[in-house]
């Protein structure tokens, strides 16, 4: 009996779900981008699944994390900005996990601020959004602060590593642009330490484990270690979608005359001080091709990882799921970061291999979410989610299928409320439940809804980079009608549902089961 019950749990899959932070969907080899190679994850693609048309249902990293994490769009979950707390009351894969036996167990973080409503005004875990998602054990924390890896790094002999300085290039100054390298080696970027951490872990493991590694880079500050920072010229990549001028480009729209000036390059450049907008077209180019330097670094520690689950004969038992949280301006609309309505914020990777699907090698060209994540999991797990949620299960996909009445569109929101400080609220004249947009975007036309702020219709066919709007212009009176139609029913049918789809009768409670 007791062997029948272990070779039980052996079948049991086990589960690794690898996030990379803001790496652009565009940004893989097997997509066919233009400079960047991306040989690990194209090694997943080829014994898996590629989606090639996959979005963010959000931004920044604590909305688009939560739609992740819990299968909810940002209309249902609320988790607005950084530090909107996320409700207890939602389920999400880590409780899933749970559910299914595992000890889901956390490399990284999760960027979740806790629901207060039942905390001590003095808790600390109040005083941070970086949080973590309820139901995973913590093996190895690593907030923005980096001060477990800068440890670490000291442990190993860097006596400098006292501060988020030693990502400062050696022999540059503080916010200077510079692709030479930091003092750090390519063994000891965060990268590594969380990929050995992982390994270590498992090499513990006697049962199914399941895992999450949320990787920081390629998240800025933009600097990387040799060899990886000059893999990449200034002048590789594709062209830059934007505007001829950054004028031009803020004239677009009120909320990017709002937020382009704004933008501060202390939140790239690590020490810089000053607006984004000091930036010249040649410092783009040169940040940017550090960001492609940046997911090689990454894309090398992905091999490590597939490498370490082969020598522990896991492979062939272990889903796993490597995507992004939000994606990455990278100097496009004359910006970096994330946030606002175009692409380059949203798109983002998505690659998942099930040693027990029926098919290897797909790409899917179908429009798929982030929401989507957890009910595959939950699929293949033989969960349900203990609530409603938006996103669909891509097991059909991961088995070579189709799936019935697939969405023919992306969808994503995005809020720019200012809780703190008020600031978008005062610059608008809105109220905080004004500020924000939601967007619908298919092949043909992109649509993009403003609460209270002026929309906008691009036609992506005949201008993919998003600079003429022609959401006032009579001849698309009808296709923005049409799009706005389609945004409102989409709206309207993901709706919480959780106990809509319950009616109680005289026989009791009848449920429906979409």
């Amino acid at each position: 009996m007791r062997d029948q019950i272990t070779t039980e749990r052996r079948r049991k899959p086990n589960v690794l779900v690898i996030t990379a932070d803001q790496w652009r969907g565009d940004c893989l080899s097997a997509v066919g981008h233009a400079c960047v190679r991306t040989p690990n994850v194209d090694a997943l693609a080829k014994e898996g699944t590629l989606f090639r048309r996959h979005y963010a249902g959000a931004a920044p990293c604590s909305p688009a994390r939560a739609t992740l994490y819990t299968g909810l769009y940002q209309m249902n979950h609320r988790v607005c900005r950084n530090g909107s707390p996320l409700d207890r009351r939602f389920d999400n894969l880590a409780l899933a996990a749970r559910r299914a036996g595992y000890d889901p167990t956390l490399f990284g973080y999760t960027d979740t601020a806790p629901d207060p409503r039942d905390m001590d005004v003095n808790d600390p875990h109040l005083t941070t959004y970086e949080g973590v998602l309820p139901g995973f054990t913590v093996r190895q924390l690593l907030p923005e602060h980096e001060r477990q890896w800068l440890s670490w790094l000291r442990s190993r002999g860097r006596a400098d590593a006292v501060s988020r300085d030693i990502h400062i290039p050696v022999g540059t100054a503080a916010g200077e642009i510079s692709n030479a390298a930091p003092a750090y080696s390519r063994e000891e970027t965060q990268t590594a330490f969380l990929a050995g951490e992982f390994t270590r872990w498992m090499g513990e493991q006697d049962a199914p484990w399941f895992a999450h590694i949320s990787f920081l880079r390629p998240h800025p500050p933009f600097s990387v270690p040799e060899p990886y920072n000059r893999m990449f010229k200034p002048d590789e990549g594709p062209a830059f979608a934007r505007a001829i001028g950054r004028e031009m480009e803020q004239q677009g729209h009120p909320y990017l005359a709002y937020a382009m000036p704004r933008a501060d390059k202390g939140s790239f450049i690590h020490g810089a001080e000053g607006p984004l907008s000091d930036l010249s077209a040649a410092d783009f180019d040169a940040i940017r091709s550090i960001y492609y330097c940046m997911i090689a670094e990454v894309d090398d520690q992905l091999g490590r990882i597939w490498q370490a689950l082969k020598d522990a004969g896991e492979w062939d038992n272990t889903i796993v799921v490597f995507t992004s949280d939000h994606a990455e301006m990278a100097g496009d609309h004359w910006t970096l970061g994330k946030g606002g309505y175009f692409d380059g914020s949203y798109h983002i990777p998505l690659v998942i291999r099930d040693p027990g699907a029926a098919s290897a090698g797909g790409i899917v060209e179908k429009f798929t979410s982030a929401a989507d994540v957890f009910p595959t999991l939950c699929d293949r797990l033989g969960m349900r989610p203990a609530n409603g949620i938006d996103g669909r299960s891509l097991a059909p996909f991961l088995d070579g299928g189709a799936a019935q009445g697939w969405r023919d569109a992306a969808f994503w929101e995005f809020d720019f409320r200012d809780i703190v400080h008020g600031e978008a609220e005062r610059y608008f004249g809105l109220r905080s439940n004004e500020l924000n947009l939601a967007v619908i975007r298919d092949e043909q036309f992109k649509y993009v809804h403003f609460t209270a702020l002026p929309a906008l219709l691009f036609d992506l066919v005949n201008d993919p980079m998003e600079l003429r709007n022609l959401a006032d212009h009579p001849a698309y009176a009808s296709v923005r009608l049409n799009y706005a139609e389609r945004l409102l029913s989409l709206r309207a049918r993901h709706l919480d549902q959780t106990l809509a789809y319950t009616e109680l009768t005289e026989r009791g409670p009848v449920m429906y089961r979409p």
